[in-house]
């Protein structure tokens, strides 16, 4: 690839600079930065939806640059980050700083890096005399579960003529990324009865069950390690499942109570996440809980799911895919962390791939950064994106 326009480098990073100092932990309203957007698309003539949480506080934005009634690309990134309270910052969070051809700072690779790329590229995007639009896709809350960016996948499902490609921004050294783990949460409560711990027989014990539940989970893994369902191209080939919190108990002499925890399975595209969680279910209220029952009544297990997302399948063979291969022909492989694009192939029928600048390993870490190197490589394959979807 050759090298970018170095006024949209510069453009680029910083427009990085201005997204990263909004605060966008997912605790937080993320309307500053998607209002910023808004109004810079403006300038350009460009429109945007918006798409609010319930609470009005949060939004989505689409934008279209292009043609209407031809299916298109969406660039998609997400707008929230994970929170940045470490003490170990050499520099403010929130704000950009280069040193040694990094650019540091919280979400300037998950993933800002991208966002900042594509809005870049809005120049020349409404310049040039497009055969396919691009649908820019900036979400809320992927980072606790992938929940806000729903209600604009919906949309863009129901156009009379959807994208027939999403790439998601992650990053991954702008490598190929053509698959991806699905994720499914839950938070499980124990009741049990309390007491003198010396009478321990006389009463039902929540932390004692819980931890009978939480070795059915273990085995479930056990399960899946041994005997899959398998894809090799995973970089954990099976799905996963494991307890990730737990509390409970008030005293070192009282017969606890009460205990809760978390669970996850982290599945292939294709493996029933909802099926496995059931019959878990099934397991333990068939065994566990008419144990605690038949000693006392009030006694037992609740359920409760925290999110879960779907996994994206392997879209190479989809036509729109040459988009992609035509400019980085090599595949990478599939990654268990998660994105929206399962939200996208599954919910919107619209096939994903992943592929963003910086680095997955520099995510959620204090000193986040992405190399300037990447927002160049970025630039170069949003171009040659451009290139392709221009009228000859």
């Amino acid at each position: 690839m050759s090298k970018p326009n170095m006024s949209r480098l510069h453009h680029a990073i910083d427009l990085l600079g201005k997204l990263v100092a909004f605060d966008t932990t997912s605790k937080n309203s993320n309307l500053g930065l998607i209002h910023f957007v808004r109004d810079y698309l403006a300038e350009y003539g460009v429109e945007s939806t918006l798409f609010h949480d319930e609470t009005g506080q949060k939004a989505n934005l689409l934008a279209t640059i292009g043609p209407k009634g031809v299916p298109g690309i969406a660039l998609s990134g997400h707008t929230d980050v994970v929170p940045a309270l470490e003490t170990t910052w050499i520099s403010p969070a929130f704000e950009l700083t280069e040193r040694d051809g990094k650019l540091f700072g919280r979400g300037s690779a998950d993933m800002k890096g991208f966002s900042a790329c594509a809005l870049a590229m809005i120049p020349e995007l409404v310049k040039r005399d497009l055969e396919i639009p691009f649908h820019l896709c900036l979400s809320y809350d992927e980072e606790v579960g992938c929940i806000g960016v729903g209600s604009m996948v919906d949309h863009l499902a129901k156009m009379d003529t959807p994208p027939h490609l999403a790439v998601i921004g992650e990053p991954t050294n702008m490598k190929v990324i053509n698959g991806q783990k699905g994720k499914y949460s839950m938070r499980v409560g124990v009741t049990g009865t309390a007491g003198h711990s010396s009478f321990a027989p006389d009463h039902v014990n929540a932390i004692e069950y819980g931890a009978r539940a939480i070795n059915l989970i273990a085995d479930k893994a056990r399960e899946f390690e041994e005997n899959g369902p398998f894809d090799q191209d995973f970089t954990v080939p099976h799905s996963t499942m494991l307890t990730t919190t737990i509390s409970g108990g008030t005293a070192t002499n009282v017969t606890p109570e009460y205990c809760e925890f978390t669970f996850e399975i982290r599945h292939l595209p294709d493996h029933d996440a909802e099926a496995v969680i059931a019959d878990l279910q099934k397991t333990i209220m068939d065994t566990l809980d008419a144990e605690m029952k038949a000693k006392a009544e009030d006694t037992g297990f609740t359920f409760e799911k925290i999110f879960s997302y779907p996994g994206m399948g392997d879209c190479t063979d989809a036509e729109a895919f040459s988009y992609v291969s035509n400019i980085i022909p090599e595949i990478s492989g599939k990654v268990s962390y998660g994105s929206e694009g399962g939200v996208f192939e599954k919910q919107g029928n619209i096939p994903s791939i992943i592929c963003g600048p910086g680095s997955i390993e520099q995510a959620h870490k204090p000193n986040e950064f992405i190399e300037i190197s990447q927002i160049e490589e970025c630039l170069d394959f949003l171009d040659a994106l451009t290139d392709q979807a221009a009228a000859a």
